[in-house]
């Protein structure tokens, strides 16, 4: 059976990063949004930290309008806190992904954990859910962050795919595959939606996508990088001819 196109949601945080770097208004998130979905992104990914390192509540008001405009999904990153909660029941996005958050951190270093802490997430899957807001959790790719994400009511788990993109020995990346691959096919028997991103490039998400049950990416780092050297839309282009390419 012929497999589906795998959707692309393109992450525009670091756009964000660079305009803030100067404190003004230039490059606009926004405005790479509206390329990213030209270019052929099937929707756009923006976190709003707590410590506001990048993109703002500005820029999600406009990107929440922008999103209902296109009629593109706007997936809405958010720590699991009463504050993000707040912001995210007042937009209303298509989809809203809860990730851990470290202030220290760089960028997202791993995935939320769910299993031991379903008491605390729960009711926050729970209010975005009954406001139809469509839940993903950004989780480690293991038996018990699985069966946790279903056990609070999630809609979709999306993979952490850093540790994947980042180790050079063929073995270890070959167990870490194999590691995505059986949480994916967990994930797909409890009637999780399966998504995956951190990390990708344009090898990398072709070969991540071996796995079938992988029905979207979301990449946003290597994109903006790619960009300042070939420009956004032709960046998001090659990343959608090598996803459509590993999938045909």
């Amino acid at each position: 059976m012929k497999r589906q196109r795998v959707r692309l949601g393109v992450n525009i945080d670091h756009v964000a990063t660079v305009r803030n770097a100067r404190g003004g208004a230039h490059p606009d998130p926004a405005r790479a949004a509206e390329a990213a979905l030209a270019a052929g992104a099937d929707g756009i990914t923006a976190h709003l930290r707590e410590d506001r390192r990048h993109i703002t509540d500005a820029d999600i008001d406009v990107l929440t309008a922008l999103c209902r405009r296109a009629d593109k999904p706007l997936n809405f990153e958010m720590a699991v806190t009463e504050e993000m909660l707040s912001i995210a029941l007042r937009h209303r996005p298509h989809a809203a992904c809860l990730v851990p958050e470290r202030r220290e951190e760089v960028t997202t270093e791993g995935g939320l954990a769910v299993a031991g802490h379903e008491a605390r997430i729960a009711p926050v899957v729970k209010a975005l859910s009954d406001a139809g807001i469509r839940v993903s959790l950004f989780i480690e790719p293991s038996e018990d962050q699985v069966e946790a994400a279903a056990a609070v009511g999630a809609h979709v788990v999306e993979f952490h795919t850093g540790r994947y993109c980042l180790l050079g020995d063929p073995a270890e990346r070959e167990a870490e595959f194999e590691r995505l691959a059986a949480a994916a096919a967990q994930a797909d028997i409890l009637g999780l939606e399966v998504h995956a991103g951190h990390g990708l490039n344009y090898a990398t998400a072709g070969s991540i996508l071996a796995i079938r049950e992988i029905v979207e990416l979301n990449i946003g780092h290597f994109l903006i990088g790619e960009a300042v050297f070939v420009g956004l839309d032709a960046a998001i282009r090659r990343m959608r001819a090598a996803m459509d390419e590993a999938v045909s």
